[in-house]
């Protein structure tokens, strides 16, 4: 009986306790939770809002696509931000305690913000300098691909295989990086290879022909060229220039490769290939 008594005590406080604390706490905080999520409410929509207005103050003013995703991704975090600790000091949550919990462990959130921070500055400077922009095809270390977006602490570019890389600012803005789409024009190369014994000039002629009558190269902006590169093994071994705008410089390398061998099958000029020759001796 004594036992049954003193589990019935200890209950009858744990329900007093309980009781204090609905009471005390979510009770009398009822109206503070209701206004403060009413606030993140509308605070939300009001960020959405000022996002729509933005972009059309943008296209307005013709500003890069470029700066205006780093800008509306800089603008929409700190506004959450402000919001989240607006709400935070709604409910009763008072700011001073972060304030010593951070002033406490200030080397440690120093060190885990460092390169966070370093990602920022490299945003900006991406943006100030302007090495490469969306849309730009860009290659730094093994990352290769279209710029889809800057924000401001990474890059994201998709690879012409269709995959999406994430890339820290930092990485591109301290590093060299090579830009195949920041110049109008971009030169085509092909190597091919002829018989000795045929005709150089020849060989030349079809050759622009065949760059001449091909509708991808910007023939009217650059000339092409053709010249004798090196003197190889089995093959007089010529190199050809020609120029293509950026959305074109594919089209052209494919279609010029496949065109110049059937112009020079069609002109009896041989490619050669190597070719090993056995001699048997029958001593």
């Amino acid at each position: 009986m004594e036992r049954l008594y003193e589990t019935t005590r200890y209950m009858d406080q744990i329900i007093a306790a309980a009781k204090k604390f609905l009471t005390d706490v979510l009770f009398n905080n009822i109206p503070k939770l209701i206004v403060a999520l009413i606030v993140l409410y509308v605070g939300l929509k009001l960020i959405k809002l000022l996002d729509r207005v933005m972009k059309k103050i943008y296209e307005k003013h013709k500003v890069d696509v470029s700066l205006q995703q780093f800008l509306h991704s800089l603008i929409d975090i700190t506004l959450k931000i402000l919001l989240i600790l607006t709400v935070m000091n709604m409910i009763g949550i008072q700011m001073t305690s972060f304030v010593a919990i951070i002033g406490a462990a200030g080397l440690a959130v120093g060190m885990a913000l460092q390169g966070t921070l370093q990602n920022f500055a490299g945003g900006v400077i991406i943006l100030l300098l302007r090495p490469f922009k969306v849309g730009d095809y860009i290659e730094q270390g093994s990352y290769a691909g279209t710029v889809k977006s800057i924000q401001i602490f990474n890059t994201t570019i998709v690879t012409y295989d269709n995959l999406t890389i994430v890339v820290p600012n930092t990485e591109l803005a301290t590093k060299s990086l090579t830009n195949y789409t920041a110049l109008p024009l971009r030169r085509v190369k092909i190597n091919v290879g002829i018989r000795y014994g045929e005709s150089v000039e020849k060989a030349k002629g079809v050759v622009m022909q065949v760059i001449n009558n091909n509708p991808h190269v910007a023939n009217d902006q650059k000339a092409p060229a053709v010249y004798v590169n090196a003197l190889g093994e089995s093959a007089v071994e010529l190199v050809v220039f020609a120029w293509a705008t950026q959305e074109n410089y594919w089209n052209a390398l494919f279609s010029l490769n496949q065109e110049i061998y059937e112009a020079f099958q069609a002109n009896g000029i041989e490619i050669p290939f190597n070719q090993m020759d056995v001699h048997i001796s029958h001593e």
